[in-house]
């Protein structure tokens, strides 16, 4: 009968609450007694669009916050990425082959670096492609904040890439673990670089097979970079263009000598290749119509092996 007169009074508690609180319903929290707000739905389908994480974990950061939107997601955020951690120890043996290639030009600077996944699936999902795109500027930005002369390409390790600070403030490590606790896949860096060229030099990029970003980055499944000299007036831009179309496409894997013969269809040097664009020319013979010289160039493809 005592139990029986406690739940009436509850119940009636609960009555008074809820007609108090007109249409906002509460809830008691059994571990520490205090009445909790309920999700309010508007508010939920807000977090839910804006973070992205299931309707489950929404509703119980609302509730647990009084449906206070900023501490609820500050929370999930921290609470995806404990879990990406965890994770992230777990799935750190399951291949990475997918992911895309991020390229990002800055004056006479540039970077292109890639990021790895288990599925094109989740290579297409936004939260993947925005950290493609921090993971860009923060390389890049650790490029311009060191003083250079000349001619410089730097390669960075995955370790070290790891260690820089994305737009947020936190680190691209940090990043990568969120991105895992909240996808499910294993998520990799694999590779970076960062070019810095003299004023009177020029480099020209090319990425295929692109995805819709922030408009000052490319990605895709494949990139390239090539650091030339020359080229017809005003039309330099184009010209980086296709000879990063032709790195693409043909894939050389040293830049050869003026002159040189070519050596047949299994021509690995970029100079005595046939030009992709107007294959009555090598590439060689090509620049020197245009006045141009080639220095250097960088080709990725997305999930290819490096040494």
């Amino acid at each position: 009968m005592a139990a029986c007169s406690v739940f009436s009074s509850l119940r009636s508690q609960l009555s008074k609450v809820r007609r108090l609180a007109g249409c906002v319903e509460c809830v008691e929290c059994v571990h520490t007694g205090r009445w909790m707000l309920s999700a309010d739905k508007a508010l939920l389908v807000k977090l839910r669009k804006t973070t992205g994480y299931t309707f489950i974990n929404c509703k119980k950061a609302l509730e647990k916050f009084n449906n206070d939107v900023t501490l609820a997601e500050h929370w999930l955020h921290d609470q995806a990425q404990k879990e990406g951690w965890s994770k992230a120890s777990k799935l750190e043996n399951r291949r990475t082959s997918e992911g895309l290639i991020a390229l990002l030009r800055k004056e006479n600077a540039a970077v292109m670096v890639e990021v790895n996944c288990e599925t094109d699936f989740v290579a297409r999902n936004e939260m993947f492609q925005q950290l493609v795109q921090d993971v860009a500027f923060a390389t890049m930005e650790h490029h311009q904040s060191r003083v250079h002369a000349g001619y410089v390409k730097s390669l960075m390790s995955a370790e070290n890439v790891c260690k820089l600070a994305v737009p947020e403030g936190s680190s691209v490590a940090d990043q990568l673990a969120l991105a895992i606790g909240r996808l499910g896949e294993n998520i990799s860096l694999r590779r970076a670089v960062s070019v810095g060229v003299p004023a009177d030099w020029r480099m020209g990029s090319y990425v295929h097979g692109a995805v819709l970003g922030r408009s000052e980055v490319s990605m895709g499944r494949y990139g390239a970079l090539v650091v030339f000299q020359g080229g017809p007036e005003g039309q330099e831009e184009v010209l980086g263009k296709k000879l990063g179309q032709h790195i693409v496409g043909e894939a050389p894997l040293s830049l050869g000598e003026v002159g040189d013969v070519p050596c047949g269809e299994t021509e690995t040097r970029l100079l005595p290749q046939t030009f992709l664009l107007e294959p009555q020319y090598t590439v060689g013979q090509y620049l020197a119509l245009q006045n141009a010289r080639v220095f250097d160039f960088i080709r990725f493809k997305c999930g290819e092996e490096t040494q």
